[in-house]
Parts: C-alpha cells; structure tokens; sequence
C-alpha cells in the first residue's frame, strides 16, 4: 500500500489559494488558467480577455490506500462542497480547515467558494507502465521543463511523460498504429499560438474562425490501435483530442484542465470505430466529450473534400460506431457535456453508450444530439448518468464586442437536460445542404438530476422523411428520488416526433 504526490514543475502562472497536506504530508500544487463566466463568441483576431478567467490549482498524486486529507483555504469562507457527491464525501469543518478520506482513487473538486476558486484533486490508481526509456520507440521526456513544438509519432512508438514532466507540445500522428501516449507528466499546450492569416472585424462576428491556422493538442488521424493513459493536458488552444477516423481508440485516467481559450473542446472524435474512455476528469470551456462525423471547415467543394476524406486511400471512414464512454467526471464552462455532433457528416453514427459518468457543472445541455448533416443517429444510450445544477447557473451568452461585461440575464437559468434533434444549419451544414439526417432509437435510462428547477427535455424532428423516433426514458431521478409522472418534468415533444416514451418508475 502507498500513494505518490507529483513533483510540481512551477510555471510563470501561479496563485496560493490552498494549503494541503495529504497523510500529514505537505502536497504542492499545480496550477491552470480556467474560465470564470460562461462568455464566447466567434474568434474575433485576438484571444479572450484575461479578465474572463481565473487561475486554478489542482494536486496531483497516485494511490492504492485510503488517504486522509487536511485542506486550508487561505480566503473565508462558510461551507464546502466536494463533487461529484456520487463518492460520499461528507468534509469535517473545523476552523477554518477542511477533513476528509479519501478511500479509492478518484479525480474530484474541492469547492468552498462555489463554482469560482475550486481545488481540483486528480488521484490515480497506482500503475507502472513498464516503459524502457533507453528504447529506440519511446520519445521519453522526464522531470523538468520541456519545450518541444511538435511531437510526431509514428507506428510503433510510445510517447512517455514522467511525473514531473512539463511538456510544451501538440502531439500529431498520421496513419499509424499501435501507438501510446502515456505517464503522470503534463502536456501543456499554452506555448501554442495561432498564425494570424489576416485582420478581422471584432464585432458581431458570427461565423466560424477563418481568418488564423490553430493546432489542437493531440491530432490522431486515421491511426489503429491508440492507447491514451493516465497524462494530464493543460492550456489547449482548441481541442485537447481530436481522432480522426481512428479504430481501436482507449483514453483511460486523462485529465483535462485549463480550457479557457476559444474552442477548448475536450475530446472531440470523427468518425471512428471501437472507442472506450474511462475514469478521466474534463474541464473545458467549449464542448466535453463529442462524437461527430466529418465538420465542414475545408476551403473550396466542401462536398468533395469530405468525400476525400471519408473514402480515403481505399478505405471507407463514413461510419462512426462501436463507441463506450464511461466513469468520467464533467466540468462544463460553457456548451455541452456529452454529446452527438454537431457536425455528422456519417451515413451512420451507431451503438454509442455513455454511462455511469458525472456532470458536476454546466451551462448548457447536458446529454444532446445536434444531428445537422445527415447522419443516421441510432441506438444510442446514455444510462447511469448523474448530474449536478448549482443553485444558481450562469447563462451561456455571446460577447459581441470587447468592451461589452458579463451580466447573467436570468438568475433562475436552468439548462436542458436532454435535447435531440435534426436540423439545417446555414454554417454547420455546408456541404451537405441537400441531405438531412435523423435520430431513432435512443434510450435514456437511471438519469439523476440534483437541484431545485424544472427539468427541460426537448426532442424535435426535421420533416416527415427526417423524424426523430423511438425515444425511451426510463427511471428518471430527481434528487435521488423516482419521478412518477411525466407532469413533474419539462418534456417538449416538437414537430416531427413519432414513439416519444416516458416509463414510470413501478
């Protein structure tokens, strides 16, 4: 039995909110930019002001033993949350000083002052990953500082981050296989910064960024066999993953934090095959966990170069199935949490479960399916999923211009829990304008909401040929306790809905 607290590699980011010790063992803490108000708009030439954010710590440890924490926050403050409030923990108070076990490995926030200032606490299971570093396929980096630019892996190697390592990369792979990326060092993408192609209007802004090339962190595109374990990602510029027709993908124990700059979406997938994601904490500022089919960002016949694409080198990339995403921890500052598209430039997307997973917070839908090309969506399950509305939720509004301030314009905000629907979307869905999509046989099953406002769903359709269909929700909980009847929830069935089906707890 042991545990293991991270070396910490200080940045020229820093903030002192906590004090910690772990066992009686004084802990240091990392720290990450994250965002403060739930405020985006379409990437105006220049970054989102600093004033938007805030910094956060978070420690960083592994273990196979229970560990007793004593935590000091150095600012008052009256009460403590710890979530996700699945684990159990109940905190002792005393003085100003926070106690708690800590029983299994667990990636969790320590909250006394509500959504702002939270700590982030990221306990692994204790693993050795048995890797040679002398080895002529491992790219090794160990403690310390590391500024690197662009790492590219290749068939056959392993890209290793020891604890303690700070590594200033995007990572990028192309047609490969059997390829790893694994260790408790940190990849930190902060250093990333975008090629400004030329100027454009701040104001009003409503379509996509076009006018600068952006690198995400880890890029993986058609690549077998991909194994992501146990590292932390930190600072992204616009997604943190993003596999591109990739088969037999595993993310295990990933931590995300530090998504504050526009687009940050956690893991964003097109059109794979034989996904599984556990046990990993996200907190992003756009989008958490996606799956998606091919986007429409290409310049010129976006039709035809989606079909290069999707039909490349003799292989066929139009489905997208066979995908377990479970036991994960969301922190959403901005959109949605686990989600199907927007974009699902698929014939079909298919076999997708998301379960046992807890949203700790939100702004904007929690479990959608934003269907706005021409997918087939079908069976689809979300079950066991637990999800946690603070008393008061902050809107997800769009800035227009710089010098305009957050103002939350509904204290009694409440986001949607579910929203399926098929839609046109006049940028979304470029390149597929003649063909439409639809969503049938979903299953939303053991859905806990925890707090005090009506629960909206919203199920839509697009036309009689494009309905959206054969939709159960089964055991429905609010706050722990079974709804009986469909009148004690929000439930919109729009147009173009056939089979919507609420079953009562027996």
């Amino acid at each position: 039995m042991s545990y293991n607290i991270y070396p910490v590699i200080p940045t020229e980011l820093f903030c002192d909110d906590y004090i910690v010790k772990v066992n009686g063992e004084s802990a240091e803490l990392n720290t990450a930019r994250v965002s403060a108000v739930p405020f985006n708009r379409r990437w105006p030439g220049h970054q989102r002001q600093i004033e938007q954010t805030e910094p956060a710590q978070f420690l960083s440890l592994e273990t196979d033993e229970p560990l007793n924490f004593e935590i000091i926050p150095k600012k008052p403050f009256e009460c403590v949350n710890i979530r996700p409030k699945s684990l159990g923990i109940v905190p002792e108070l005393e003085n100003g000083v926070i106690r708690f076990t800590l029983d299994k490995p667990a990636y969790f926030t320590v909250e006394p002052y509500g959504r702002h200032n939270a700590l982030h606490i990221f306990a692994d299971p204790v693993k050795n990953y048995d890797i040679d570093k002398n080895s002529p396929s491992v790219i090794y980096f160990g403690k310390g500082e590391h500024d690197v630019g662009l790492i590219e892996l290749h068939s056959n190697q392993t890209l290793y981050l020891d604890e303690g390592a700070v590594v200033y990369a995007c990572v990028r792979a192309l047609d490969a296989e059997n390829i790893k990326i694994l260790g408790h060092g940190i990849l930190d993408n902060r250093k990333n910064k975008e090629e400004i192609l030329f100027e454009a209007n701040e104001k009003n802004n409503t379509q996509a960024v076009d006018n600068a090339v952006r690198r995400h962190t880890v890029q993986l595109e058609y690549c077998t066999n991909v194994e992501i374990d146990g590292i932390t990602i930190r600072h992204s510029l616009v997604y943190n993953i993003r596999p591109i027709g990739c088969k037999g993908l595993n993310i295990r124990n990933v931590k995300i934090i530090g998504c504050w700059r526009y687009n940050t979406d956690g893991i964003d997938m097109h059109n794979c095959v034989g996904v599984r994601i556990s046990d990993c904490f996200l907190r992003t500022f756009d989008d958490s966990i996606c799956v998606k089919g091919f986007d429409c960002y290409y310049k010129g016949d976006v039709a035809a170069a989606v079909r290069a694409a999707m039909y490349r080198n003799g292989k066929s990339y139009d489905m997208f199935e066979d995908v377990i995403i479970e036991r994960c921890v969301i922190w959403n500052d901005w959109c949605r949490c686990l989600e199907i598209g927007a974009e699902t430039k698929a014939e079909e997307i298919r076999d997708i479960t998301f379960r046992d997973c807890d949203l700790i917070h939100l702004t904007h839908t929690a479990l959608d399916c934003s269907n706005v090309d021409y997918a087939d969506v079908h069976h689809v399950t979300f079950k066991d999923i637990r999800i946690e509305c603070d008393e008061d939720i902050p809107a997800p509004l769009i800035q227009t211009c710089d010098d305009e301030e957050y103002k939350n314009p509904n204290p009694e905000y409440m986001p949607d829990i579910i929203n399926i629907y098929t839609m046109y979307h006049p940028e979304y869905s470029k390149g597929s304008e003649d063909r439409r999509g639809r969503n049938r046989d979903f299953l939303f099953e053991n859905i806990d909401v925890f707090g005090d406002k009506t629960v909206k769903i919203k199920v839509s359709g697009y036309d009689d040929a494009h309905k959206t269909e054969r939709i159960r929700i089964k055991g429905f909980k609010l706050n722990g306790s079974p709804v009986r009847d469909e009148s004690e929830l929000k439930l919109m069935r729009g147009a173009f809905t056939e089979d919507i089906c609420f079953e009562k707890i027996k």
